[in-house]
């Protein structure tokens, strides 16, 4: 049996972080993506606090000196970020990360040395060089970059892929939150290198330096133990030259598509909020009394809420629709923001500065969500890269125009009266004015994407905070399969079941309505239209008792057994036909379906998605469902792709308009991680034979 010879670094889950960190080659990919990321986030905090220590002690000076730092951080994005990604699909992967981490190395380390060749009267001289490094480096990170994402596939099994992807992009931003702890610990504990060093005594910053460059060595030194990274490209001819017509493709995607312009728009305005803080903190903590290490603690913290939104936000929320999430999110992080520029106090600014980076996080996560579902998957590669691109262009201007706006502002103060004088500085008034433009963003974002119109927003939030996570069985795997009419859930069931027999699980294959013998009784009366119309809460009450025989009589005990069981619609039918096909209270409809199955939830719903102009055309006939006008079954399908968006751990939603073979494959694909839970049929025979065998 298949389940059995897995090699051991293969036996976790598909979807667990550990277990593709079991993986030699790229754990150790890993490693050096976590030192090089770590060495990017170290070097723009050393740069920046570089930067503003050459320009003096005028405010607008050190503004500018910041602001031209991190300018040309975006400018070889700008000029040469297509031609990177040309440069990367040709050249030896493995040597294009050793030479990128080594030449990086040397740069950042050559900083701190030209800078002492020059003494006091270079600093001129020293800022240029600053400039200078900055462009190179970045120019090599952005060959370096795409040649780490183009390696992954050739390292991690194709059922790992998510599960690594989603490890690199966590370790890629998070790495930013040791790096700040680095840099505060490092500007901190340095004050006394005098007495070691004598003349030659380096600034802290120097020594941030150092260590920034240090990282990459380590970096390229493990990436050279990687020889299971192919050698030259294995990119085709005719995929090397097809990128610039990929950028202009996404952009038209994304230019005549609402709901995903949208989208975009919040996605990037949530990194945008991050970004006006990270461009203004060190500036900003100045004009507070604090030095370096508080310009990391709010470095840090910026990353470590982001983390946090990533992490807990939607988890936290789960019943609450998506698309309302990622407008509040982006709306509360504008409100906070403007917070922000009115407080005067460190600890207050690092707490809220923590808030803000956790709304920002959960409109990133949530609007990538939304994106991987709204998406068709023909374009859905081309439109990720393009909202990458946005990001990296978007942030890296944020962090160049915030500081210089505020420079240009200066400082101010204004007398109210002979008592009271409000003293104001540009990286405040910047704040106020970033804040003002995110707000708008969240407001527009939940305005247009609002898919719960009429239902109060304090009702919606009210209901995700109190409702039950359900329960999901400790033995068995519960699979569902679910989608409009003429999706081919029977199919796929079918094929499913099959496959399962075939891998040697005892499978019970079922569907709703009609499973048992009250519900098939019941099916008679809900689909056949000889029935006629039936008020829409009888018809619900009528698929609720279907369900409560159906889950007592059939799913619990099989599952009891350690079985597979694969059931054509469960709950999410529900949901869908008669709380937003027919129009009933949401919280009505699901507070009925919860209780009929005992809060049972399936442990994957799979959602094969079809447009009901396609599904219904693909039969003769119709029962008193199909029969429905087409706006129905589109706020059907509208609700299928919303319980899908609020819980993607259990959820996956499959292109249902492509051959039944295609689709079975990836149906496959998602099943396999969970069967760890279920027992082999073989083994449950042996046990059945012998009553004196482990309890199950």
């Amino acid at each position: 049996m298949s389940q059995r010879s897995v090699p051991e670094d293969l036996s976790a889950p598909a979807h667990s972080l550990a277990g593709v960190l079991r993986l030699r080659a790229f754990r150790r990919l890993w490693i050096g993506l976590g030192l090089s990321s770590l060495g990017d986030w170290l070097g723009l905090l050393a740069l920046t606090a570089f930067a503003g220590e050459l320009a003096g002690e005028g405010y607008a000076e050190q503004n500018f000196a910041i602001a031209g730092v991190l300018f040309l951080r975006v400018l070889p994005a700008v000029v040469i970020g297509p031609l990177a990604g040309y440069v990367a699909d040709r050249l030896d992967r493995r040597w294009n990360l050793i030479v990128g981490d080594v030449l990086r190395f040397l740069l950042f380390a050559s900083i701190p040395v030209v800078t002492a060749m020059l003494g006091s009267d270079g600093r001129g001289q020293a800022l240029a060089w600053v400039y200078v490094v900055t462009v190179l480096v970045e120019a090599i990170s952005l060959v370096w970059l795409p040649t780490k994402d183009a390696t992954v596939p050739n390292l991690v099994p194709r059922e790992r892929l998510e599960a690594a992807n989603q490890l690199s992009l966590a370790t890629t931003y998070g790495s930013a939150l040791p790096a700040a702890g680095i840099f505060t610990l490092l500007t901190s504990w340095t004050q006394n290198l005098g007495s070691l060093f004598g003349p030659f005594e380096p600034s802290p910053v120097d020594v941030a330096l150092y260590f920034n460059a240090l990282s990459y060595l380590v970096s390229g030194l493990v990436i050279a133990t990687l020889h299971e990274i192919p050698k030259g490209s294995s990119v085709s001819e005719e995929d090397r030259t097809s990128l610039w017509r990929t950028i202009v493709e996404g952009w038209a995607f994304v230019s005549r598509t609402k709901l995903v312009r949208g989208l975009v728009i919040g996605i990037v305005g949530a990194f945008a909020a991050g970004g006006v803080v990270v461009g203004l903190a060190r500036v900003f903590v100045g004009d507070l009394g604090g030095g370096d290490p508080a310009y990391g603690i709010l470095f840090g913290a910026v990353f470590a809420g982001l983390a946090a939104g990533m992490w807990l936000g939607p988890r936290l929320l789960r019943g609450l629709s998506r698309r309302r999430l990622f407008g509040i999110s982006l709306t509360a992080a504008g409100a906070l923001l403007a917070g922000l520029a009115l407080l005067q106090d460190l600890v207050l600014v690092t707490l809220l500065t923590l808030v803000i980076g956790f709304c920002a996080g959960i409109a990133w996560i949530t609007g990538y969500t939304l994106l991987g579902l709204e998406v068709a998957d023909n374009v859905r590669g081309r439109t990720f890269a393009f909202v990458q691109s946005m990001i990296r262009l978007v942030l890296a201007l944020v962090l160049a125009a915030a500081p210089a706006l505020a420079g240009l502002i200066g400082t101010h103060s204004l007398r109210v009266n002979a008592d009271l004088t409000v003293n104001y500085t540009g990286a405040s008034i910047t704040f106020l004015l970033a804040a003002v433009v995110l707000a708008a963003v969240g407001v527009s974002a939940y305005r247009q994407m609002d898919d719960r119109r009429g239902v109060p927003l304090h009702r919606d939030v009210i209901r995700a905070l109190t409702t039950s996570p359900g329960i999901y069985a400790h033995q068995g795997v519960f699979i569902a399969l679910e989608g409009g009419e003429g999706a081919g859930k029977s199919t796929q069931a079918r094929m499913l079941a099959r496959w399962l027999e075939d891998e040697g699980y005892e499978v019970v294959l079922t569907r709703e309505p009609g499973a048992t013998e009250v519900g098939t009784r019941l099916r008679d009366i809900l689909l056949d239209p000889r029935t006629g119309a039936l008020s829409p809460r009888t018809e619900a009450l009528l698929y609720a008792a279907d369900k409560a025989e159906h889950v007592d009589a059939e799913i619990v005990p099989a599952l009891r057994r350690g079985a597979v069981v694969v059931t054509d619609r469960f709950v999410d039918s529900t949901l869908a036909y008669q709380g937003a096909g027919r129009q009933l209270r949401a919280e009505d409809v699901e507070r009925l379906a919860r209780w009929s199955t005992a809060d049972l939830r399936p442990h994957l719903t799979v959602v094969l998605d079809v447009p009901p102009t396609v599904g219904l055309g693909r039969f003769e006939g119709s029962d008193r469902l199909e029969a429905e006008p087409l706006h129905f079954h589109e706020r059907v399908r509208t609700s299928f792709l919303a319980l899908a968006a609020s819980d993607a751990e259990h959820y996956t939603v499959v292109d249902a308009s492509r051959v039944p073979e295609q689709i079975a494959a990836e149906v496959r694909a998602r099943v396999q991680p969970l069967l760890f839970r279920a027992r082999p049929r073989d083994r449950h025979a042996e046990q059945s034979a012998d009553p004196q065998g482990a309890n199950p």
